[in-house]
């Protein structure tokens, strides 16, 4: 799907009820040079395929550099394996690179917040530090054509995760200050056509979302903060409550930064024994290589079938019938 003369957007259908619609992959360049991908997928066949083929169907180029918006596993999956089956150098967000230990190839470049990425073609990709889903939240610009890659920062359908508020508003903030704004390319979901817009209404949704917990607490309710989202939520859909929860919590963070809100510390559990952590490692790899094993048995299944179909029932037939006309 191009986006804008040198952007084009590579959207793979995505059923996770966290990534609604679709999981993109950027391609940015221009002149048939294929210069940067933006995000490389979840390390999964299916983003793998997706990505080469619409290289080789779509492009007819090659990838030259891959970064990525942040070092979840959804946008930095296929890092290793980018350079490995497509050549390409690969390059981080220099606050994420401890965070992706084992993830990415054993020589990477880094960028930070300021940096500016050059393209042949005279596309200039500015690097905007953008903290707040994840610590090494990273938004990329291109401002000549007025296209922001956000990452997690901005969805295309639904809000987002946070890891802390703070530093979230300030970061949507800092996007709605860029100059010549006229689409937002997000993580997850549809491309944003009102780009300004969507930035100020995820600014008045926190501080909508601010007031409502405030006034849930009211009347002296003391409340956990899971009690607090099923009132705030009250028709969220099961899969997302958790995920609700941790914005809940980021909320109750900052009021009680600011001194709006008191905590009264809860009794944690006692901890599990390194014993019965090294069972569930085990355990959970046990069903690892059991789902991978399972996977290999259906593929090599279907495989067998459509050769089935491919050629004569010979398991039924020494010598097989032959017809004619009487």
């Amino acid at each position: 799907m191009k986006i804008s003369e040198s952007v084009r957007a590579a959207m793979v259908p995505d059923q996770n009820p966290m990534h609604p619609g679709f999981t993109s992959m950027y391609l940015i360049g221009t002149n048939g040079s294929q210069s940067l991908t933006i995000d490389s997928g979840e390390a999964m066949e299916r983003y793998q395929w997706f990505l080469r083929g619409y290289l080789a169907a779509i492009e007819k180029a090659e990838i030259g550099l891959t970064t990525i918006t942040h070092h979840h596993r959804d946008h930095s999956g296929n890092l290793k394996w980018a350079q490995a089956q497509l050549k390409t150098e690969v390059m981080v967000p220099e606050s994420g690179k401890s965070l992706l230990r084992g993830m990415i190839p054993a020589v990477v470049q880094t960028n930070k917040g300021g940096d500016v990425i050059e393209l042949d073609g005279g596309v200039r990709v500015d690097v905007i530090s953008t903290p707040g889903h994840s610590v090494d939240s990273t938004s990329y610009y291109i401002e000549k054509e007025g296209v922001l890659f956000t990452g997690d920062t901005l969805l295309g359908s639904s809000t987002t995760t946070v890891g802390n508020l703070s530093t979230y508003m300030k970061s949507l903030q800092t996007l709605l200050a860029l100059p010549n704004l006229k689409v937002i390319c997000p993580g997850h979901g549809a491309i944003v056509n009102d780009p300004r817009e969507r930035l100020q209404s995820y600014v008045d949704h926190r501080n909508e979302r601010e007031r409502q917990i405030i006034g849930v607490l009211q009347g002296g309710r003391q409340m956990t903060s899971w009690d607090i989202m099923m009132e705030v939520y009250p028709k969220l859909s099961e899969g997302l409550r958790r995920g609700a929860d941790g914005n809940v919590r980021q909320h109750l963070r900052k009021l009680i930064d600011e001194g709006v809100i008191k905590e009264y510390a809860g009794t944690p559990r006692k901890p599990p024994s390194k014993a019965k952590i090294q069972r569930e490692r085990e355990h959970a790899r046990q069903n690892t290589a059991l789902i991978r094993r399972a996977k290999a048995l259906e593929a090599k299944m279907s495989r067998e079938a459509l050769r089935a179909q491919e050629n004569p029932m010979a398991a039924q037939f020494i010598e097989p019938p032959r017809f004619e006309l009487s």
